[in-house]
C-alpha cells in the first residue's frame, strides 16, 4: 500500500473545509515547512488556496483554506 504524501494529506484536509496553520501541519502531518507544501498545491496541483494572518498567543501566523 502506497503511503500518502504530505501534499496529499494537506490537500485532503483543506478539501474537507478545514483551515491549517504551520503549527497544525507540524502536529497533524509532521510537516516542518507548510509554506512549501502550499506552494506545491497551488502551482503543481492548481488549487486556489487563500491565506490570512491570524494571531495565536501573541504571534501572527498564516492560516490557509480553500
Amino acid at each position: 500500500m502506497k503511503k500518502e504524501s504530505q501534499n496529499e494529506r494537506i490537500k485532503r484536509h483543506l478539501q474537507l473545509g478545514n483551515t491549517i496553520t504551520s503549527l497544525d501541519a507540524l502536529r497533524m502531518f509532521g510537516c516542518l515547512r507548510l509554506s512549501g507544501r502550499i506552494y506545491d498545491l497551488t502551482h503543481d496541483h492548481g488549487l486556489q488556496i487563500r491565506s490570512r494572518m491570524i494571531e495565536i498567543n501573541g504571534k501572527r501566523v498564516a492560516e490557509y483554506s480553500l
